[in-house]
């Protein structure tokens, strides 16, 4: 951009929002878009490790 180029303020807002709305829209896609069995087996994972481990758990009074 040379010095006597004029710049629409309103254009570059725009498209810095833009850009910005793509970029979140991203970082959503990454965090929340996972199908539904997908949700489903990892719930039934940490449902099962969560069984496991309380298998291997020792109760009584001797233990710390």
């Amino acid at each position: 951009m040379a010095i006597g180029d004029i710049v629409n303020l309103k254009r570059f807002r725009k498209r810095s929002q833009r850009e910005q709305a793509a970029k979140d829209a991203e970082a959503n896609r990454a965090r929340f878009g996972r199908s539904k069995s997908e949700r489903a087996a990892d719930t039934t994972r940490a449902r099962r490790a969560d069984e496991l481990l309380d298998q291997h758990r020792v109760d009584g009074e001797g233990a710390s």
